[in-house]
């Protein structure tokens, strides 16, 4: 064209290269930009509506349309790129040297031979592409470009000594996968980046690395088309590919196009192999000379860019073959291999439908048709049988809104695995594609927009999945705090226990005991560890400060400990003389700090010696035992109280050896002494009782409420003595005991008899069932004599049992002394008193 200034701008990644074609675009009244990728043209297209606004942009891809009216600048992928650059006056194409790719490759290089902007066209591309443009576009100004850093090669290195911010580049989904996963377990986890993706889910990839959030990322080689990316290192995990056609080798030339994403601007990048990915245990490795062109960026030469006719002949389906196979007149050029979309044209041409197509229109519109790219990759076969499907529809005119609603609704799930999603948004490319043909499909606008409402809601899922397969954030976060002070690792702990590190959790604390989260895998769990126990100090330090200052609400006793919840925190070990125990620290208590550990111990201290405040009784016991004034009978009595926390039966109390003067001591000090038992009234109260099961000084059955009487038992609840089939509580008893002495007494005094009437409402009222208040009675020496039942005849009020009282005559022997054997130590020993 008259008047375009052709400038091709060559040279190495990391050039600035399309930097400079936005500028130089933005600086026209208009422009058009083709990209091999669809990422690259919406990631160029962002950077121009940020300068020039969004109306004035246009984005136009195979699957996506953004066309605002009058809007003067487009970024396009190469195919959708207009072959006359839409009249603009700047045009710019990005990785031109990808004429020399056999699939796409024919595309390209029409666009660099005939797409021109009116006053300014750019070419962009490797320095391998030079001789090229100058034999196919003698008139074009070339420039070459330094790289701003340079790449230096550092040998093979282990996963595991990778450095930060790497990217692995392997060339099969198997393979990535496989990395991924590794990565995953020993560095947290990677972003996956495939051809097969979606450019949302590729975008979303790419933002989960360059946010940080894991320092890898597993790609394909298409990794080197242009993208962007904070990248330090690049690790190969092979140097062989399929290109299509067999297994090869690398070029020097396409290993510097991948190892050129390290280093960005002024930074520097180092590049090198991935150990221990080849199935022979023997790395891959680069030669010296691969080494030397890829640091100085000497490359040979491409020798031929691939070329097909961009303008065939419709006239017949014949006619459009032959033109699409017609080699070119030019020496620089090859025809380009047979590519999909004339595979699947050559196949349709024999297939019964062919027949009907005729005419110039109808072959146009099924060359259009056989040109749908093949996005489910599953050979020329499916995708023949897909693309005559299509046109059976289309050869009646347009597609149907509800037919397209209905292809697109099925495919709209987002249940199932990555394989499965994968499968989905390539079959939704394709519905993509089709909707945004404005002849194919009726309400295309709506159709568009529900097909790429359904491609994100896919590709959200997808990097969901692939995020929750090799992304474990946890481990990434903790690798990278490897080597930190405690206090710069942001451990917290919530209310409920649970120690996280900026929001994944590392475990949770019960108490002052840390567990490891169980659902971390077996080779974290001391990883994990090892983070917490660098903060665990500070939290549980202030957890236990917290519960010192606290009222102590959840901190109760059982079974002789302190207990916390769950926790133990002390263990509470007898002391001689006193009721109150000695506090022993449980082991997680004794490793808190000083500080800490000292103020939540004064204040369980302070908290015991107020909840033992029931068995202030039990206290003056001890105390009055160690006092030397009481007389060694006295004592003798009090420990044998104390042994029975509270009560003693007066068979076991050995009173015959208790002075008379002493009673009014003990009695001052609250102990009772009954007809059956010695006890003291205020240990027999629910509190205190519960304490002394609680303290794990009184073993035997608890009965909580200390209820007057109950079901008799072979193993009767502390304080309760047996009353036939019931039970009655010890101080109970001695009440209905000493009322019946005393109408005994009152009897004997008024008529001088033996027997008397016993009153049951005492009994009866305090729940004892009248045929035991006899089996109790008679325990105390009572007897009674049933009453006649009234003759048959008689009236009046039935006769009343009558009582008298008659200790057995071995009770009153047992309560004397037993006179010494004589001729004994002891007879002598006796006499010796007297």
């Amino acid at each position: 064209m008259q008047g375009s200034a052709i400038k091709a701008v060559l040279g190495p990644t990391n050039t600035g290269k399309t930097h400079l074609a936005i500028e130089r675009m933005t600086a026209h009244s208009s422009g058009c930009m083709g990209f091999p990728l669809r990422l690259l043209a919406r990631e160029v297209y962002d950077r121009v509506c940020a300068i020039k606004g969004e109306n004035a942009v246009a984005l136009i891809t195979g699957e996506e349309r953004i066309e605002p009216k009058g809007a003067r600048y487009m970024c396009c992928t190469a195919e959708a790129m207009p072959r006359d650059g839409a009249g603009a006056a700047f045009v710019a194409l990005d990785e031109a040297q990808i004429g020399a790719d056999r699939e796409r490759g024919h595309i390209f290089t029409d666009r660099l031979l005939n797409t021109r902007g009116r006053e300014e066209t750019m070419l962009l591309g490797a320095a391998t592409l030079e001789p090229l443009v100058r034999q196919l576009v003698p008139e074009a100004e070339i420039s070459d470009r330094p790289r701003f850093s340079t790449l230096t090669h550092i040998g093979p290195r282990k996963l595991s000594r990778l450095p930060p911010r790497s990217a692995i580049v392997a060339f099969s989904a198997e393979q990535v996968y496989a990395v991924a996963e590794m990565l995953r377990r020993f560095r947290g986890g990677a972003a996956v980046v495939m051809g097969a993706l979606s450019p949302e889910t590729r975008n979303k990839q790419v933002a989960l690395f360059q946010s940080g959030e894991v320092d890898y990322i597993v790609a394909t080689d298409a990794i080197g088309m242009g993208l962007n990316l904070d990248v330090n290192h690049v690790a190969f995990a092979g140097l062989t590919k399929f290109d299509g056609v067999r297994m090869r080798r690398l070029l020097p030339a396409e290993m510097a196009q991948i190892a050129g994403r390290a280093g960005r601007h002024q930074r520097d990048g180092t590049f090198g192999t991935l150990a221990g990915t080849d199935k022979r245990g023997t790395p891959p490795e680069f030669t010296e000379e691969e080494v030397y062109a890829i640091e100085e960026h000497r490359f040979a030469p491409l020798t031929h860019l691939y070329w097909r006719e961009p303008e065939p002949r419709f006239d017949a389906l014949g006619t459009l073959i032959a033109d699409l196979e017609a080699p070119p007149q030019d020496p620089a050029l090859r025809l380009a291999p047979e590519a999909i979309d004339l595979t699947t044209l050559k196949r349709l041409a024999e297939e019964p439908l062919a027949t009907s197509v005729r005419g110039a229109g109808l072959v146009r519109r099924f060359w259009e048709a056989c040109s749908l790219p093949d996005f489910r990759q599953r050979g020329p076969d499916v995708h023949a049988r897909f693309v005559a499907r299509l046109w059976q529809d289309l050869s009646g005119g347009y597609l149907g809104a509800d037919y397209v609603a209905a292809r697109i609704s099925e495919l709209d799930n987002m249940a199932g695995d990555i394989d499965t999603l994968q499968g989905r948004i390539a079959a939704i490319r394709s519905w993509a594609y089709i909707c945004q043909r404005p002849d194919w499909v009726l309400a295309r606008d709506e159709m568009a927009s529900r097909a790429r409402a359904v491609e994100a809601k896919l590709s959200d899922a997808l990097h969901a999945r692939l995020t929750e397969r090799f992304v474990n954030r946890r481990t990434a976060i903790l690798m990278k705090s490897l080597g930190q002070d405690a206090g710069m690792l942001p451990i917290e702990m919530s209310e409920t226990g649970e120690v996280s590190v900026e929001g994944e959790t590392l475990g949770h604390v019960e108490g002052f005991r840390f567990a490891v989260d169980p659902s971390a895998r077996h080779e974290d769990r001391r990883m994990l560890l090892a983070a917490a126990e660098k903060a665990l100090p500070r939290l549980l330090g202030e957890k236990a400060a917290a519960l010192a200052a606290s009222d102590m609400a959840d901190v109760e006793l059982s079974r002789g400990t302190i207990r916390w919840g769950k926790q133990e925190l002390a263990r509470l070990e007898p002391r001689d003389g006193t009721a109150v125990p000695v506090i022993a620290p449980s082991r997680e208590v004794a490793a808190l700090p000083e500080g800490p550990r000292s103020a939540l111990l004064a204040a369980l201290e302070a908290w015991l010696a107020k909840t033992l405040e029931p068995l202030a009784p039990l206290e003056k016991m001890h105390q009055a035992a160690s006092n030397p004034d009481a007389g060694s009978q006295a004592r003798a009595l009090l420990l044998s109280l104390i042994a029975g926390h509270g009560y003693v039966t007066r068979e076991k109390a050995g009173l015959e050896h208790l002075p008379k003067e002493m009673r009014p001591f003990l009695r001052k000090i609250g102990v009772t002494f009954g007809a059956l038992d010695i006890f003291a009234p205020a240990l027999l109260k629910p509190a205190p009782r519960q304490l002394l099961h609680k303290l794990g000084i009184d073993r035997r059955p608890l009965q909580e409420a200390m209820l007057p009487v109950i079901a008799d038992a072979k193993k009767l609840p502390s304080g309760y003595r047996h009353a036939g089939s019931q039970a009655i509580r010890i101080d109970l008893a001695e009440k209905i005991l000493r009322a019946a002495h005393d109408t005994r007494a009152k009897a004997q005094a008024k008529d001088r008899k033996r027997k008397f009437v016993l009153d049951y409402a005492l009994p009866i009222s305090i729940g004892l069932e009248e045929g035991n208040i006899s089996r109790l009675l008679g325990t105390a020496g009572f007897r009674v004599q049933k009453a006649k039942p009234q003759a048959e005849g008689q009236f009046g009020p039935p006769r009343p049992d009558r009582w008298e009282w008659r200790p057995s005559r071995r009770k009153q022997e047992r309560t004397k002394p037993a006179k010494p054997r004589e001729g004994s130590a002891f007879a002598a020993l006796a006499d010796l008193v007297r």
